[in-house]
């Protein structure tokens, strides 16, 4: 997208038009969640809660995909980091998530070898550069990730490369999407649905979601016109009792997709049941590594021993992922937690609705 395109996008007389829109439309309680990361930053940075009626309430969904990482997977995250002779490879966000005893950040204090990388490719360069060493990509993400990731094992196993491993802890949005509904904490009258996860799986991935629940759902784009016009739309068919499957962001996102990243993403992984932070077990909702890649699955390659996990005391993370409370809403925000001294997740990741609400919402 060029910055002239982008600008177009954060022009303040069109989010006006948008904001006046929706006031003169809105004449209910309504509850819109979004269930992306980057959505929830966006929204706050622009100041977007502040300029909708009183009776539209944004709710952060468990958008974020650190967020959402199981304290288990976190566990058995660190103890990979113990085992001698590896490498642990992995996103930036992961190295500061608390674990039961331990994270990443203090292991890697403590002497174990633990790298930080952009993407897995970088994380199959250190393989071929070490190849006495067994090296682990952490892969956690949605759909957006999950394509490159399994590129690169399919790179691996052309190349070679066995001592490339990678560690599943792979979510999916439709399935997520579901669970929420499914909940009775919290009441959603409406979604704003991913913009980069949606680029890879098109609007058809939604259809069956939307069919069965029947709730009004907008996939939106990431500048302030984007997420204003898909709020306008979310709200009007609410007010109309009028539910669709729309797509605000139409520069980006289409009805298929993107196949061949999709087919990538399935000649790799196959579904498997997840554990949300937040939510419980999601049937369908994770990816695993098929059986004939178990040469590059960590969790057969290199089995370990992973202490009963615990959540954090006194942290409200899970909740605010589903929307049932707010962080202000938690005890330790503020207070314990703050993104120097981050008591789960959601304080530290850059996606994460604590670490928004601490950087923006005063």
């Amino acid at each position: 997208m060029t910055l002239q395109h982008q600008e177009e996008y954060r022009d303040p007389q069109l989010s006006r038009r948008l904001i006046d829109a929706i006031h003169r439309t809105s004449n209910r309680p309504i509850n819109l969640m979004e269930v992306c990361g980057t959505h929830t930053m966006s929204i706050f940075r622009h100041g977007i809660r502040d300029v909708l009626p009183e009776t539209i309430r944004l709710l952060s969904g468990p958008g974020c995909p650190v967020c959402v990482t199981a304290q288990p997977e976190i566990d058995t995250f660190i103890a990979y980091a113990r085992v001698d002779d590896a490498i642990v490879t992995t996103f930036g966000d992961l190295l500061r998530v608390p674990g039961t005893a331990s994270s990443l950040q203090k292991e890697k204090a403590a002497g174990r070898d633990i790298r930080i990388v952009y993407s897995a490719f970088d994380a199959l360069k250190i393989a071929q550069a070490n190849p006495d060493k067994q090296v682990v990509f952490l892969g956690v993400g949605f759909e957006t990730t999950a394509p490159t990731i399994a590129a690169s094992v399919l790179s691996a196993r052309e190349m070679d490369v066995t001592n490339f491993l990678v560690a599943c802890a792979h979510k999916t949005v439709p399935a997520a999407l579901e669970a929420l509904m499914q909940s009775d904490q919290v009441q959603i009258n409406g979604f704003l649905l991913p913009g980069h996860v949606s680029v890879i799986l098109g609007l058809q991935a939604y259809r069956p979601f939307f069919d069965q629940y029947q709730v009004p759902s907008v996939v939106a784009g990431f500048e302030p016109a984007d997420i204003l016009e898909a709020v306008r739309r979310l709200v009007e068919q609410i007010e109309q009792g009028a539910p669709q499957l729309d797509n605000a962001y139409g520069r980006a996102v289409d009805e298929d997709g993107n196949p061949k990243a999709r087919s990538i993403m399935a000649t790799v992984f196959e579904p498997v049941d997840a554990v949300f932070r937040g939510i419980g077990t999601i049937p369908g909702s994770g990816l695993r590594m098929r059986p004939e890649f178990a040469a590059h699955d960590a969790a057969i390659q290199l089995p370990v021993q992973v202490p009963e996990s615990r959540e954090p005391a006194g942290c409200a993370c899970g909740e605010i992922l589903i929307g049932a409370k707010t962080p202000p809403e938690c005890p330790l925000f503020r207070k314990a937690c703050t993104p120097e001294n981050p008591i789960g997740p959601c304080m530290v990741s850059s996606e994460g609705t604590c670490a928004a609400y601490y950087r923006f919402h005063h």
